[in-house]
């Protein structure tokens, strides 16, 4: 009987945290507990816990009289809309959930049941950081805990979400997984925090201007979603994992889809301007196409001028990858080439076929670009693309010039299935220029003949017919039967076999 008090005493100490009185401080602040957010998160009534009981083993400091059950961090699975998925949740309110040998030897435990069950890691952020007190065993434990977020990767998905403060080495472990989800006025990631940098620099900042979701999701793309509260973004989580498949073994679930997979899309005929320098939504032209309500955007409010994100069609879950023309007319830049080529590895690993939609006038131009690397960071894009083996089908919409034709999914460099609507134009350049080029004799002489001789260029080298006489286009179709041609390719590539591994790894230019 006194072992089940023990026991009894224990349990309920470890549903407490560090204390009812905190606990109910974190929720007049808006935040959930610790278990409170797993319960957000996971199937009512699936979530079972391991490791309740564990404490740290650290006697220095005055430690001795701080030990809870759990040691800051909750970890066990549970199951989301059915299906598996391993969870640790940090729990600020012990000893603000800092990490220490202890707690990160939790964290080491679930990451390696997920690994060896072949199910997806989500991970809970919100922590002050290493644990001072345990000196260099703290810094272990972050190192155990990278480690093994780089033996998971690309063998299960990853989940990282930022529900607090996250600093330091911490960040670390977040920026190792697949994608990053914030809440806005809550999160926070950074380096070195802003009385390190005013003390080192003499900047003033706030925690929110340096790390908070606006600067990650916008500016610095560390972040992949940004919502506005925590129910918001764990329901994203939600969603977010319904299209992805357990691990890299399987394919990505299928679910059944209400929308006629030959519905015509005569919705393109107006949405996509005949005049090439006119920008439109692509995003428009995305939702038409795929099943209705289907697309799950990712990293929406950084490098705009790609659009990327999950869809299905005819319930079949793909990877989708769009030029922007109402962002920079579309143009390829640094930023949107690093952001394009994490997602397309991302996808490739998971066994997410890749729909490209092309509208692309080419890299964007200017020294700033030059000097920062373009070469090297449009190179990553490029690198992807002919590294994946997924089913790729690609799209012209309208313009596909230079060697961004080449980048987006091109025949040349290993898609499997290209098409192109009647007025696209695939050329070195645009049309209007070349001709400058190549015809300033004559223009010289009759500066009246740029639009005849421009239309004469069009006509003959621009055209996709040329692209598809010699088969680097594989059919030309008209807008309102794109969604019946996607959905027709999907089907034909669903069996398409992945190539036996010949190497030990790639040397992707980083």
């Amino acid at each position: 009987m006194n072992r089940r008090f023990e026991l009894d005493s224990l349990n309920q100490r470890a549903l407490e945290g560090g204390g009812r009185d905190r606990l109910d401080e974190r929720r007049r602040a808006g935040k959930g507990s610790a278990r409170e957010r797993i319960e957000a998160l996971v199937d009512p009534g699936s979530f079972v816990e391991i490791d309740r009981l564990v404490t740290h083993r650290c006697a220095d400091f005055g430690m001795e009289k701080k030990v809870y059950p759990g040691d800051g961090v909750i970890t066990g699975s549970g199951r989301i809309e059915g299906r598996p998925v391993f969870v640790f949740s940090q729990d600020f309110t012990v000893l603000g959930g800092s990490l220490g040998a202890a707690h990160a030897g939790k964290i080491c435990k679930v990451m390696e049941l997920a690994m060896r069950t072949g199910a997806p890691l989500v991970g809970l952020n919100d922590s002050g950081g290493a644990r001072i007190q345990e000196g260099v065993e703290s810094l272990g434990g972050y190192a155990d805990v990278f480690f093994r977020n780089a033996q998971a990767s690309g063998s299960i998905p990853q989940i990282s979400v930022i529900l607090g403060p996250c600093a330091g080495g911490a960040v670390y472990s977040p920026a190792l997984t697949d994608f990053i989800f914030m809440v806005e006025g809550t999160s926070t990631m950074f380096i070195t925090g802003p009385e390190v940098i005013e003390a080192v620099t003499g900047e003033s900042i706030s925690q929110q201007d340096l790390g908070g979701s606006t600067r990650h999701a916008g500016q610095s793309g560390v972040a992949h979603f940004a919502y506005p509260d925590e129910a918001s973004c764990l329901h994203a989580v939600r969603t977010l994992l319904g299209y992805l498949p357990l691990n890299h073994c399987e394919d990505p679930p299928r679910g059944a889809s209400e929308d006629d997979p030959e519905r015509d899309c005569p919705e393109l005929e107006t949405l996509l301007p005949e005049d090439a320098r006119k920008s439109y939504d692509v995003r428009q032209v995305i939702d038409v196409v795929v099943d209705r309500g289907s697309f799950f955007e990712v990293h929406a409010d950084f490098a705009p001028n790609l659009v990327v994100g999950f869809a299905r069609f005819a319930g079949r879950a793909v990877g989708i990858v769009a030029n922007q023309p109402a962002h920079l007319a579309g143009c390829l830049d640094i930023d949107s080439s690093v952001k394009g080529a994490r997602f397309v590895r991302f996808c490739d690993a998971f066994n997410l076929p890749l729909v490209t939609l092309v509208d692309v006038p080419g890299f964007l131009p200017g020294v700033e670009q030059e000097s920062g690397g373009i070469i090297r960071q449009g190179a990553k894009l490029l690198y992807a693309y002919c590294e994946a083996s997924v089913a790729k089908i690609t799209l012209v919409m309208r313009k596909a010039y230079g060697g961004a034709y080449d980048v987006m999914s091109s025949k040349h460099i290993g898609a499997d299935l290209n098409f192109a609507f009647p007025n696209a134009e695939i050329a070195v350049m645009g049309p209007e220029a070349a001709v400058r080029i190549i015809h300033r004799q004559e223009l010289r002489a009759d500066p009246n003949a740029l639009g005849t001789l421009t239309e004469a260029y069009r006509q003959h080298f621009a055209s996709p017919f040329r692209a598809a006489t010699l088969g680097y286009i594989d059919e030309i179709i008209e807008p309102v039967q794109t969604r019946k041609r996607l959905v027709q390719a999907l089907e034909l590539l669903a069996n398409k076999r992945r190539p036996p591994m010949l190497k030990r790894h790639d040397n992707l230019p980083l």
